[in-house]
């Protein structure tokens, strides 16, 4: 029971560590997309022209958001274990 307990651990704090990876990189990444847009259109047409990095910022993060889904609430069977261990409770008192 105790060696399970440290693997399941083990995958939360992988799940986190690679969150926060993913984040560092979107932001590396979607700098240097908007530094692009600016040096080639930006300066030149201000905020009146289109900046297209918003679209790659916000595919990305949406697929940041369902990974800090998964790193920071669980998987589908551990959310289902802690609905169980809730109504269990419950109906013991």
């Amino acid at each position: 029971m105790e060696e399970e307990k440290d693997q399941q651990l083990w995958r939360i704090a992988k799940k986190r560590a690679d969150f926060r990876k993913g984040v560092f990189s979107y932001l590396i990444v979607n700098g240097f997309l908007w530094c692009i847009w600016w040096f080639t259109t930006g300066r030149y047409t201000g905020l009146e022209g289109y900046p297209w990095p918003v679209w790659p910022m916000l595919g990305w993060g949406l697929g940041l958001a369902f990974q800090y889904f998964n790193a920071y609430t669980g998987t589908r069977e551990e959310l289902i274990h802690k609905e169980y261990e809730k109504l269990k409770k419950e109906q013991e008192q």
